[in-house]
């Protein structure tokens, strides 16, 4: 996806970053791509600053764009078994929007648990935090994980607590993390 320009091709949806704000980006703006994870992309613009466009958002991106994060992002989720560790291989693929670790290896989870309902699907709640208190973002990490625990089959409703105590650090940064921001 590389750091060449990108002109969008109609007005897009983006969140901007570090507020949580949503904006209009309008049709003819000119981007580059800082970071492309977990189906999300981060965008920055010169100009205005970095902002994350969601998914449904991508073709303002244009078509072999789609095609290409499609691609990466691609997985059959039919063939999931539910268990905790379909729900932490989900939560992996959550980002934050200005980190390229996912919140997993970054440390920002800190409790997991499971409720199986009387239908037979399960009830899933989290607890995590952020890198700071004043993040914007915050609101916008945390549907994305509800969003990608409640596509596993199985969960019938998720549920994302943004907390506090603990309060993070970077030594919370898993072995894997550590490696991929270069800190060891």
């Amino acid at each position: 996806m590389g750091n060449s320009e990108i002109i969008l091709n109609r007005d897009c949806k983006a969140t901007l970053i570090p507020i949580g704000h949503e904006v209009l980006l309008s049709e003819g703006t000119s981007v580059h791509i800082a970071q492309a994870l977990g189906g999300n992309i981060t965008v920055r613009n010169n100009n205005m600053g970095l902002y994350r466009i969601e998914n449904v958002d991508l073709d303002a991106l244009g078509e072999g764009f789609v095609k290409q994060v499609n691609l990466e992002n691609a997985k059959d989720k039919s063939d999931i078994t539910f268990s905790e560790d379909s729900i932490w291989q989900a939560l992996k693929t959550c980002y934050d929007p200005e980190i390229p670790v996912n919140i997993v290896d970054l440390g920002l989870i800190y409790d997991l648990s499971i409720d199986t309902l009387d239908s037979g699907n399960n009830s899933v709640k989290v607890k995590m935090t952020l890198t700071a208190q004043g993040c914007g973002m915050g609101p916008v990490i945390a549907a994305d994980a509800k969003d990608k625990i409640e596509a596993i089959p199985q969960v019938e409703s998720a549920e994302v607590e943004i907390v506090w105590d603990p309060q993070w650090t970077p030594h919370m940064i898993s072995e894997e993390g550590r490696k991929l921001l270069g800190l060891d």
